[in-house]
């Protein structure tokens, strides 16, 4: 046809449309877990965000946030997303059809049969993956994927767009774009740079003719050019600054960033100087080298942004990369710590007996008009007879360790080794070919594959897989394929049946892209190689490099999005096999609107079907107001300690964005072990005063005091007074120092006192009027069988013993005991955080500490917001119900205080109020549930208590009717969850018998009894 051109481009941009309406229509309206909260306030002010940053993502996002007022900036950075993934459809259809041409001939007019398959391919392709399930959900959210995924589009379509051109006047300008968007894409994400052997290899088979040698030269060309930007420029350039500046500093005596300024100069003057010359001598290549270099520079160069903003010392300074040195191991995310990855060592691997330390780099500050050295980082140095090549077991965590033997069967290989105390000892070290079975079964087919199959086969549910046959795990939707890999699927009990993320495609876009991906290889082997080179390099290329230990905090799909693209390209080429392989015996023209129509319908169609109801969070607030709760339970000038990124980014957001609650001062423990962090904390933030914390600079940069040691002391008799124990840690005197540990400080107590100032508590109503009689004189702090205390630790113990009850201190609900202090039988629980208070509870049952009934009751029943959390058109993913759980437990906290203080209606409310906004069907019944229901019982509410008991014993006995119907091979997976039941059922049935439900306690007994015996004689 004359005008497939332009039908080209128009359907392109209807099938933009309708990728950006769906994005727009399902986004979140304001902030998401993880690190979205992060990302939406370093762009709404330009802050400094976690290694190694993102400033080019921060410009867009703050050019966005420019058309809105603080409460819909979120949105309008989600919206980036959406309109990002939109332009990532549009490209990835002009990239299809591109390569559709060039299956169907070089005709410059096409029949209409052939185009017709053209554009069926690229709308089916491309509405497949904007239907896709990893793709979808990076797009509707405020995170750097769907922006580094536009860039991997384009650069991709660049070449292509590069080969139609290769041999006119001028044609290395797309070579040339494609170092800018590479240099762009630094600052953003560096998954973009593994499309750089696709793009070696077009630009291989257009200039040169095919040969083994040519390919093998190719591939190691590209990997090169890979190297060179991953761990040349990125790093290189900076090195390069670093070592300038600390000879104009240090050398010369200049003021500080003297040396980089110099640098900065001199690179960009050889850069000219280069392209003037290689102009000026005709060197093509060697211009559009040295031009591609310094685009690829400017785009490199947002990261000017990171350090001028650290400069200004912004409230989140992560980090703070405000020279090259700081900014150097911001870059290397050298607080990541590193892993293996083609040699190395085994979780077990002994350290080597004669140097098991090695001096690793120096950490830099700046004193005294100099750059000091404050530590040199001390790295492991394994034993060099038991590393091993390819190691993929390698984590000495006690929780991997046991998941690595459990995914590679790990039986090992006995050797005898010398141990630190020079003693002889036999381990068993995991064999090469163990390794090689962790790599295959965990990483590929568990980490990858499994990711893989949910795009293009279907998905089990959104609750995280870590290898039983209940979670996460691909499926189909043909029962009897699901089945035999996880057991009967057709009884599901309902909390599994009706999750919204259960979505199957019947292999429907599998087999379409695997019949794309032959045809591709039939017609035009080049071609296939390239779009396979891309699928490889973001695909298992990323597991290999990724090198993940078992038991990942959260699903990881969205590293492989690139891959899935690739397989995209596939899917609609799949359409145009159709027609081209029936057309001997079948009207072109007929076939390819069937092809395309019935491809639409059965691919696409069907994924959008599926997943919408699991990739709509339109109306979701959940993240936004749990984060604003957390804020709200807390007096004005309050210290609230946090722990991870779900009870840390979504205060962020609400300070930082909508400008809630800062007077507060959100204090993040994981990072209070660093010197950057605790500066932040000494400074001024809005309204809240610096932190107080009197240890100095000196006495806590890095590389000093960063573990304190705990020793009983047999001259000191009894507790220590806290200020005392301080005040002997800040000492710099050799004699507080442990020689033996290179003069490390200690603290010659593990038992520590406080004395309270009562006048100072009622002062600043730390307690209620009616608990001053509670207030007790000393506070102890007991170490037990701790040994040594962390630098945060040591921070929160000078901030309370500092703070003279004037600054209210808290714990996120959601920070782990084991950061307490073991001060928790002094914690009050105010609503989402534990106030510390000089109150002692003693612990009773699985709670510590009190309920603050009054201010509680306050904040569950109105003050909070509850993000339509209970509003059954909102989806809640398995993230979010984790949340609910916690919330649904401090319901029950409260209920149950409330019933021993004879408050029993207010009691009752509560716990109506919590069943209304965690409804079973929302969020399945758990063990809070039964804590709920004894509660309800024990307020007097025996039907309400009743009816919860026999709800949660009812979807007990289906899970249990399941479970024990299933295979040996599947129950080994759920043991666990059958023991769990087992246990709870125990409870119910002693809970039941308390309150003198007879009748249904024999009943739960006798179910116990059965589903014992049952399960004894399976095991």
């Amino acid at each position: 046809m004359k005008n497939y051109k332009f039908i080209n481009n128009v359907t392109g941009w209807l099938v933009f449309l309708v990728a950006a309406v769906v994005y727009l229509m399902t986004i979140e309206p304001t902030t998401s877990f993880w690190d979205c909260g992060e990302f939406i306030t370093t762009s709404y002010k330009l802050e400094v965000g976690h290694p190694p940053g993102a400033p080019f993502f921060m410009i867009l996002g703050r050019f966005f946030t420019i058309f809105a007022d603080p409460s819909s900036a979120a949105m309008m950075i989600n919206a980036l997303s959406a309109l990002a993934s939109a332009f990532t459809i549009l490209f990835l259809y002009w990239t299809i059809t591109h390569l559709a041409q060039k299956l169907v001939g070089t005709e410059k007019e096409y029949s209409l049969g052939h185009t017709v398959a053209i554009i069926g391919s690229g709308v089916v392709g491309a509405l497949a993956y904007t239907f896709s399930d990893t793709f979808w959900f990076s797009a509707v959210e405020g995170e750097v994927y769907a922006s580094s995924s536009l860039i991997t589009a384009i650069v991709f379509w660049a070449i292509l767009k590069w080969e139609n051109v290769a041999d006119e006047p001028h044609a290395n300008r797309w070579i040339i774009l494609i170092a800018y968007l590479m240099g762009i894409s630094i600052g953003i994400h560096l998954l973009n740079l593994l499309a750089i052997p696709a793009i070696v290899f077009v630009y291989y088979y257009k200039k040169y003719p095919v040969t083994r040698n040519g390919i093998i030269a190719s591939l190691v060309i590209s990997i090169l050019l890979l190297g060179i930007i991953m761990y040349g420029i990125i790093p290189g350039v900076i090195k390069i600054a670093s070592w300038f500046e600390l000879m104009f500093v240090n050398g010369f005596g200049l003021p500080f960033n003297t040396g980089t300024i110099f640098y900065a100069a001199l690179l960009i003057g050889l850069i000219v100087f280069g392209i003037h010359y290689t102009t000026k001598k005709n060197l093509v290549l060697w211009n559009t080298v040295l031009v591609a270099f310094m685009v690829i520079i400017i785009g490199y160069s947002s990261f000017a942004m990171i350090v001028i903003r650290s400069s200004a010392n912004t409230p989140m300074d992560q980090n703070s990369p405000d020279d090259v040195f700081s900014l150097l191991g911001y870059l290397n995310r050298e607080q990541y710590g590193d892993r293996p990855l083609f040699t190395g060592q085994n979780y077990n691997t002994p350290l080597d007996p004669q140097n098991p330390y090695v001096e690793d780099k120096p950490y830099y500050i700046q004193k005294d008009g100099k750059y000091v050295v404050s530590d040199i980082r001390q790295k492991p140095q394994y034993d060099s007879r038991f590393t091993t090549f390819f190691p993929r077991m390698w984590s000495s965590q006690s929780q991997h360790i046991k998941d690595y033997q459990s995914w590679a069967g790990v039986e090992g290989k006995t050797v005898q080794i010398t141990n630190r105390q020079g003693e002889p000892e036999t381990i068993k070290l995991p064999t090469f070919g163990e390794n090689l079975q962790f790599f295959v079964r965990y990483q590929v087919v568990h980490m990858y594959m499994r990711y893989f199959m949910w795009n293009f086969v279907g998905r089990q549910n959104d609750i995280q897989g870590h290898g039983d046959v209940l979670s996460g795990n691909w499926l189909s939707g043909i029962n009897f394929i699901d089945s035999a890999r996880l057991g009967d699927q057709s009884d599901l009990p309902a909390k599994y049946a009706n999750n919204k993320a259960r979505n199957t495609y019947y292999f429907l876009p599998l087999l379409l892209g695997l019949l794309g991906a032959f045809f591709h290889y039939h017609r035009n082997k080049k071609d296939m190689w390239v779009v396979s080179l891309l699928f490889i390099m973001t695909g298992i290329a990323i597991v290999v490099y990724l090198n993940q230990y078992p038991h990942q905090p959260r699903e990881r799909d969205y590293a492989y999005a690139g891959s899935f693209y690739a397989f995209a390209i596939w899917i609609g080429l799949g359409v145009l096999a159709i027609p081209e392989l029936l057309k001997k015996w079948l009207p072109y023209t007929s076939t390819a609107i069937a092809a395309s129509v019935l491809s639409l319908f059965l691919v696409p169609g069907v994924m959008a079907n599926e997943n919408w109801d699991d990739h709509d969070r339109s109306n979701r607030y959940t993240a936004r107001d749990f984060g604003a709760n957390y804020l709200n339970s807390c007096e004005n000038n309050g210290i609230i300690f946090t722990n991870g990124d779900n009870d840390t980014f979504p205060l962020w957001y609400n300070q930082e964005v909508e400008g809630v609650r800062t007077d507060l001062r959100v204090c993040n423990l994981s990072y209070l072990q660093t010197d950057w962090y605790i500066d932040q904390m000494r400074r001024q933030a809005y309204e809240s005063n610096p932190l107080p914390i009197t240890f100095t600079e000196d006495q806590y940069v890095q590389g000093t005091r960063d573990v304190i040691y705990l020793m009983n002391d047999p001259r000191i008799k009894g507790a220590v007074d806290l200020k005392k124990a301080l005040d002997f840690v800040k000492d710099d005197n050799p004699k507080t120092k442990l020689t033996q540990a290179d003069n490390a400080a200690y603290i010659p107590s593990k038992r520590l006192f406080l004395k309270v100032d009562k006048e100072a508590v009622i002062r600043n109503k730390v307690v209620p009027e009616a608990q001053y009689d509670q207030i007790v004189d000393t506070i102890f702090i007991d170490f037990g069988n701790k040994n040594y205390v962390t630098k945060d630790e040591l921070m929160v113990l000078d901030m309370i013993a500092n703070s003279n009850w004037e600054r209210p201190i808290y714990y996120a609900i959601t920070v782990g005991r084991d950061k307490y202090l073991g001060l928790q039988d002094y914690f009050q629980l105010d609503g989402f955080a534990y106030r510390f208070t000089p109150v002692k509870t003693e612990q009773s049952g699985i709670y510590f500490g009190r309920v603050n009934t009054e201010r509680m009751y306050q904040h569950m029943m109105n003050d909070f917001k509850w993000g339509n959390m209970n509003d059954p058109e909102v989806y809640i993913d398995e993230n979010n119900q984790r949340m609910m759980m916690n919330i649904r437990n401090n319901f029950n906290r409260l209920a149950e205080s409330l019933v021993q203080e004879g408050r029993k209606d207010s009691a009752i409310k509560v716990l109506d109020r919590s069943l209304e906004l965690i409804p079973h069907d929302i969020v399945p019944y758990n063990y809070f549930s039964l804590q709920l229901a004894e509660d309800y019982l024990s307020a007097g509410a025996m039907d309400k208590g009743t009816k919860v008991m026999r709800e949660i014993y009812e979807s007990y006995k289906e899970e249990m009717d399941y479970f024990l119907k299933l295979d040996d091979k599947y129950l080994v997976s759920v043991d666990e969850e059958i023991q769990r039941i087992m246990y709870f059922l125990r409870e119910m049935s002693l809970i039941t018998n308390e309150y003198k439900l007879e009748d249904f306690s024999k009943e739960i007994t006798a179910s116990f009894n059965n589903y014992f015996q049952a399960y004894s004689t399976l095991n």
